[in-house]
């Protein structure tokens, strides 16, 4: 199972969170960065209904698959303070 880390840091004057290196917007306390990051974080782990995806991967090739609803990932909030 996939684990996907959600993670509240200071940034810009104010605090965000991160997943894999990508930063949310700027909130300016680190309790609205916490709040959010725990909503997305919830929000992930909703099931759905079965889709089709594409995407491309590193070595510049197209996938085609069939994504379950049902396939969500494990969710963790790490908190700098």
């Amino acid at each position: 199972m996939t684990k996907v880390v959600y993670e509240v840091v200071e940034h810009d004057g104010g605090w965000a969170y991160k997943v894999d290196g990508v930063l949310s917007e700027t909130f300016a306390t680190h309790q609205q960065a916490h709040a959010a990051a725990a909503a997305a974080a919830g929000r992930q782990q909703v099931g759905g209904k079965a889709a089709g995806i594409e995407y491309e991967d590193k070595s510049g090739k197209w996938h085609q698959e069939i994504a379950s609803g049902e396939d969500r990932p494990q969710t963790e909030l790490d908190d700098e303070v």
